[in-house]
């Protein structure tokens, strides 16, 4: 078994065109066997996954040797939590992060569902969320821009929402990236962007819990604020 360490990152031109934003949206790995249950996927995958989390994080952080990466146990429910490089990791119950701190990486790790960037360009406040179906139907992302709001005083108006690819019709009976879109509107986020690519329908290019029947790797969305 080969192991890439090169993985290719996909960047998001909203999120590309903000310049103390840095971000990726790994792919499916060439050469990497993940027909296994979840941990063992990303175990394989680890290597994989460190080599983008340093491009992301030593572009954030030139001057740094050591950054903080933080992840969510991603426990399919809508709590979000404000974190900081001093952030335990996985952060236990809960499915979003929010950080106003340069320099730490926030990592989601998605198979279908949706991975959700939100960034705040005037406050300098990004967030993370793992989106699936509870989540979405517990409105996950109306959560996050109502804490964005109370603990930082982000606007509605002023984020930008990016979707990552994710499962859809006729792959999926719900279409939760429409789902998302919407709430996101509701709570006054102009700006939303989907890609309306489906993981299911693009094996070769993604990772899908669903059409490979849960023996499958994941996807790993990053963000950090340059320091």
């Amino acid at each position: 078994m080969t192991t890439a360490l090169e993985p290719s990152l996909e960047q998001f031109p909203a999120l590309s065109q903000i310049r103390f934003l840095r971000h990726g949206f790994t792919g499916r790995i060439p050469g990497v066997d993940t027909a296994v249950e979840r941990e063992e996927a990303i175990r394989r995958l680890e290597p994989a996954y460190n080599r983008a989390r340093a491009l992301v994080s030593s572009s954030a952080n030139p001057d740094s040797r050591e950054t903080a990466f933080i992840t969510a146990e991603q426990v399919h429910g809508a709590a979000v939590a404000v974190v900081n490089s001093r952030a335990g990791t996985p952060l236990p119950g809960v499915d979003g992060l929010i950080t106003e701190e340069a320099g730490v990486t926030l990592g989601i790790y998605v198979a279908d569902c949706c991975a959700i960037f939100l960034v705040d360009p005037r406050r300098k406040v990004i967030g993370l969320l793992h989106s699936g179906r509870k989540g979405t139907e517990q409105g996950i992302v109306t959560r996050a821009i109502g804490l964005m709001h109370t603990e930082f005083g982000c606007e509605p108006g002023d984020l930008i929402a990016q979707l990552s690819p994710c499962v859809r019709p006729p792959h999926y009976e719900v279409d939760i990236a429409a789902e998302i879109t919407r709430q996101c509107r509701d709570a006054g986020v102009r700006d939303v962007h989907d890609p309306g690519t489906c993981t299911a329908a693009h094996r070769d290019r993604y990772y899908s819990y669903r059409a490979e029947r849960g023996k499958t790797g994941r996807m790993l969305a990053l963000i950090a604020m340059a320091r």
